[in-house]
């Protein structure tokens, strides 16, 4: 195990305490031993950090775009040197296995190194005047100082969402990682700093998310807000962004449907369905979490989808034997084993897990959990389980499924299975979500555009759509006479 460490702030290019004193401890969700602990920011330190955001944009806006790119791409390079480091540390924080922290920031990599390359791809447009002697245009300009927050469940990725394209456009951060995963996002800030960015560019600001969050909203210096999180908190921030007219970006996670037709072999979708599902222990917004099987297959594939998950091995993530690693925290054991104990109260079936392990007395586990001969009006099916919770039911039309798919006000990712390529299509175009897979559940890349609809949020992250959430079009009218 790493040694006990301290993460200060880092506002206007140094760390420093919080202005108070105050701390805050960090877990290993495995051993629930406090592994780091981190500054608690009060308001004045949020204020100090968005007074130098604010300082730093009237410059870093007038660097060339080809020089931004140089420093993200230099960052990146310095990201991937160091992904030993980190992704121990994203462990120790966040309980997910050794292989996904590295994976995180395989993945966080590639979408610095395609920011780095958008940069310089950001375009406006001349339009014919009205007149000879007119011209029409458009440019781009950053929208000024950002804040963003991010949740635990991918600490480096959420963050270079967010850090990237403020950097990329010319804008600067005021930045909140959430509690878990607080001391791989020191590290990534770090790397930023050490291929060259300016003092102020970015600012890191930990504790409390109240005190964070009000601070900022409160800020008319802060024009713009990028949040990832749960709906009722996206929701509060949204009312609050009105008084002083900021723009927002929101991702709010998703209840993701899954629809596996009857055209395929059900057991190996049932063993990608495992794969899929066990990422994270579930803890991710766009898991698989309500599957809707075709009645010919409901009973092969709900049998190998349990007897899979069921043998997957849990344990600490630095053990390389590990195939799932412990929830997050405490708040997330109690809500998952309070869902549980409901679905199993209105009738619910439990094909494997259900229950904590027997053998594992100290950190936050649980059985990957499959139910089924479920019903549309179980909690489960509603509400978003974000844990290791699988929902199995039936369907027998196109209709009908569809229907039940869309039923939710969620929209962030759906994902079908089909080896007829216009039902693909069909199924596709049918399903209301920002994002679709079909015949997999890779739901995030870099060149994609990754957001929801509906409650799920708006506004785009990752994707050349990524960086036009940092900018503001400006229409120029010159007349040469």
């Amino acid at each position: 195990m790493a040694e006990r460490h301290h993460i200060d702030l880092h506002i206007d290019g140094e760390w420093q305490p919080a202005i108070a004193g105050g701390k805050i401890d960090i877990l290993d969700p495995a051993t629930e031993e406090v592994v780091a602990t981190a500054s608690q920011a009060e308001r004045a330190d949020v204020e100090a950090a968005i007074a130098a955001a604010q300082t730093a944009y009237l410059s870093w806006r007038q660097v060339a775009a080809w020089d931004r790119s140089k420093v993200i791409r230099k960052a990146a390079m310095l990201l991937e040197e160091r992904t030993d480091k980190i992704a121990r540390l994203l462990t120790l924080e966040t309980g997910k296995p050794l292989a996904q922290s590295k994976g995180e920031i395989v993945s966080a990599v590639e979408l610095m190194d395609w920011y780095a390359d958008e940069a310089r791809r950001i375009f406006g447009q001349t339009i014919p005047g009205r007149n000879a002697d007119s011209r029409f245009m458009t440019s781009y300009e950053p929208v000024g100082v950002v804040g963003a927050f991010t949740a635990w469940n991918f600490p480096i990725v959420l963050q270079v969402r967010k850090i990237t394209p403020a950097v990329a456009t010319g804008c600067t951060i005021v930045t909140r990682p959430a509690e878990e995963g607080t001391s791989c996002v020191a590290e990534l800030v770090k790397c930023f700093i050490d291929a060259g960015l300016p003092k102020g560019v970015i600012n890191l600001v930990t504790g409390k998310p109240e005190v964070i969050s009000e601070t900022i909203m409160d800020s008319d210096t802060v024009r713009k807000v990028s949040f990832t999180g749960s709906i009722p908190v996206g929701q509060h921030l949204m009312r609050r962004a009105a008084d002083t007219v900021k723009r927002m970006s929101m991702e709010l996670g998703g209840h993701g449907p899954v629809i596996i037709h009857e055209d395929v072999d059900p057991i190996k979708v049932a063993l990608t369905s495992a794969a899929g599902k066990s990422r994270n222990n579930g803890q991710v917004c766009v898991s698989p979490t309500r599957f809707y099987v075709h009645k010919k297959h409901e009973q092969v594939f709900t049998e190998t989808f349990g007897e899979a998950l069921g043998k997957m091995k849990l344990g600490h993530g630095l053990d390389a034997s590990t195939e799932i690693g412990p929830l997050v925290n405490r708040r997330r054991l109690d809500f998952i084993e309070e869902m549980v104990e409901q679905t199993k109260a209105e009738g619910a079936r439990v094909v494997t897990g259900g229950k904590r392990p027997a053998d594992m007395n100290r950190g936050y586990f649980f059985e990957p959990t499959v139910f089924a001969d479920m019903r549309d009006d179980m909690r489960v099916m509603n509400d978003e389980p974000f844990g290791p919770i699988a929902a199995v039911t039936s369907f027998e039309t196109f209709d009908e499924v569809i229907g039940r798919a869309n039923s939710l006000s969620y929209g962030l990712a759906g994902y079908v299975f089909t080896q007829d390529h216009k039902l693909a299509q069909k199924t596709a175009d049918a399903l209301k979500t920002g994002i679709v897979a079909v015949n997999n559940y890779a739901a995030a890349t870099a060149e994609m555009p990754f957001g929801g609809v509906n409650h799920s949020g708006f506004g785009r992250e990752n994707g050349s759509q990524g960086l036009y959430d940092y900018l503001d079009v400006k229409f120029i009218n010159i007349a040469y006479t």
